[in-house]
């Protein structure tokens, strides 16, 4: 068993931001192998925050009709609910990062109008 959602999310991640190294990277695509198709393959491949969260939103949903599709005493229910649960807390970790990135781009047009005001360019 394994939590693909949160692996190809990690790897989204580390397309969007930059960071991560190889032997992170290769870890986090062997986990996956043999299980990169649908939102799994758009979140291993997102580009943009925008991607991440369409594509998180999708495995949300995959993950929330597989629990709703087992029988309570498939010794997987707990485990798979588990996954749900982590996923949900990914998708709120996405959104608080969407809005500190929001807050930094605002707070950085802010700072560039302050300096304007500060030191008046004349023309």
């Amino acid at each position: 068993m394994s939590c693909h959602e949160i692996e190809a999310l990690r790897l989204g991640l580390m397309n969007v931001l930059g960071v991560g190294d190889q032997s992170t990277r290769e870890h986090a695509e062997n986990e996956l192998e043999g299980h990169v198709e649908g939102p799994i393959e758009g979140l291993v491949e997102a580009e943009s925050l925008t991607e991440i969260e369409r594509h998180l939103d999708a495995a949300l949903v995959d993950l929330e009709e597989e629990v709703a599709g087992m029988d309570t005493d498939d010794p997987e229910h707990d485990y798979t609910r588990g996954r749900l649960l982590e996923v949900r807390n990914a998708e709120r970790a996405i959104a608080r990062l969407r809005v500190q990135g929001e807050s930094i781009v605002d707070g950085l047009g802010e700072a560039h109008d302050t300096l304007h005001e500060t030191f008046p360019v004349e023309e």
